[in-house]
């Protein structure tokens, strides 16, 4: 049977090549939404540009033939812009505000009207990310769907960089008599390059080991990094030692971590970042950058430079370096940081356009870049740079974003098989008792 989708405003605003995402089946925009999109072109940020995109598409498949009559897509399906069905009667009893969103539900519904009536009429489903579109839809009998094909992948079955298996007690002892385990005596499952590997007794002893997996994906090895303290910071767990391997890791030039507030993410990337940049020198300058969110919207009519507009959305990073640095006095880290002249902090609305060679750099809050922003992002890294994204994809403000389609989860299941990466999700908090318990319970 034929289903006929007709898409809200935002599955568009989101991706703009959503209309080919539903096979063979007929995709009907209403008129209304060709208003709401229009509407949008003029932003200067993501939406903005997916608004954009969406109207010089439209505008090439205007070629094909009458959009309102429908035109074929690539995939078998067809497209249409539906102006005749914009009735409001059988809505107004339910929702007598004529808003948008009551318009494209009138659409949806008009269709589906006209559709049982006919012997072999296509099932009408509306689609929309807006959770009260799809409930309005549904008081109606309208089914509704949201759009899920930008999903990279349940969020909750997400890479989480590490496994813990349990083994014989010699396969344990060879891993430390001879330094590496190959890894299909352990397991016959496949596994990605770096991820973390915490072997334990089968049969309840207290031996145990942790290692990482060889870039090539075939042993299990100790970690290189032999550091227990960096700038201070010592790792409290498990997961903040395989973070701090990673960090460590030359080879690695890219490092996802995810994770609740509190588990020490910001503070162990600063801490290494430091590390290599100012004591090692591996680095010519360590960078830390956070969205402004949305990503690209001005930062508003704050008096002073950029440094001072910039302040109040990256004083996360500023706390993280008052407490590495031990300040004790107001305005002391900025003197300290003015001398050093290597650590550069600033927003992700200045990225585009750049080349970062030989540079630490660090995106916090990466869960709130869409897949666009996080490949500008990467596509800028130069040289002899490493990269690394975090942030907590439970956490998300940006409106069109959630768990499953975020940037960060992207980047994380995109290369999670790349040798040059490695990820690790963190999960015990350290901040404070307090600061553990709220995020668990709230």
């Amino acid at each position: 049977m034929k289903k006929t989708y007709v898409l809200d405003t935002n599955v568009l605003l989101q991706d703009p090549h959503a209309i080919f995402a539903f096979q063979d089946n007929e995709v009907v925009i209403p008129a209304v939404v060709l208003e709401e999109v229009d509407s949008k072109k003029r932003y200067m940020d993501e939406i903005g540009r997916n608004a954009r995109h969406f109207s010089k598409l439209i505008d090439q498949l205007r070629g094909l033939g009458k959009l309102h009559e429908g035109v074929p897509l690539e995939n078998g399906g067809k497209l249409r812009i539906e102006l005749n069905h914009k009735s409001y009667e059988k809505v107004k009893d339910s929702f007598a505000e004529m808003t948008n969103d009551n318009r494209i539900i009138a659409v949806a519904l008009n269709l589906s009207l006209e559709e049982t009536e006919k012997p072999n009429g296509n099932q009408v489903i509306l689609v929309s990310k807006d959770a009260l579109v799809r409930v309005k839809a549904d008081a109606l009998r309208l089914k509704a769907e949201d759009f899920l094909n930008d999903r990279v992948i349940q969020y909750d079955r997400g890479y989480t960089g590490y496994a813990e298996l349990y083994v014989d007690s010699n396969v344990i002892k060879h891993y430390y008599d001879q330094g590496e385990v190959a890894t299909r005596d352990v397991s016959n499952h496949p596994f990605y390059p770096h991820q973390f590997i915490i072997m334990k007794d089968a049969l309840g002893g207290s031996s145990s080991a942790i290692g990482k997996v060889s870039p090539n994906g075939e042993k299990i090895k100790p970690f290189v990094s032999e550091l227990q303290e960096v700038w201070g910071i010592r790792p409290r767990n498990v997961q903040q030692r395989m973070a701090l391997e990673m960090l460590l890791h030359e080879d690695i030039k890219l490092v996802t971590m995810i994770g609740k507030a509190g588990t020490g993410k910001t503070l162990l990337s600063l801490a290494a970042g430091l590390l290599q940049t100012e004591d090692f020198g591996y680095y010519n300058k360590l960078v830390v950058a956070r969205p402004v969110v949305p990503l690209g919207k001005d930062i508003g009519f704050l008096p002073g430079e950029k440094e001072e507009k910039l302040r109040p959305w990256m004083q996360p990073i500023y706390d993280n370096l008052e407490y590495l640095f031990n300040t004790k006095k107001p305005g002391e880290i900025d003197q300290i940081l003015a001398g050093m002249g290597s650590i550069q902090v600033e927003a992700l609305t200045y990225i585009r356009g750049r080349s970062i060679p030989d540079q630490f750099i660090i995106i916090d809050e990466a869960q709130n870049l869409t897949k666009h922003e996080v490949k500008t992002i990467l596509t800028r890294v130069g040289e002899g740079s490493k990269i690394v994204l975090m942030g907590d994809p439970a956490q998300i403000d940006h409106p069109y974003l959630d768990e499953s389609n975020n940037g960060l989860t992207y980047v994380v299941e995109s290369f999670k098989s790349q040798a040059i990466s490695a990820h690790v999700k963190l999960v015990k908090g350290e901040r404070s008792g307090l600061a553990q318990l709220a995020a668990d319970l709230l």
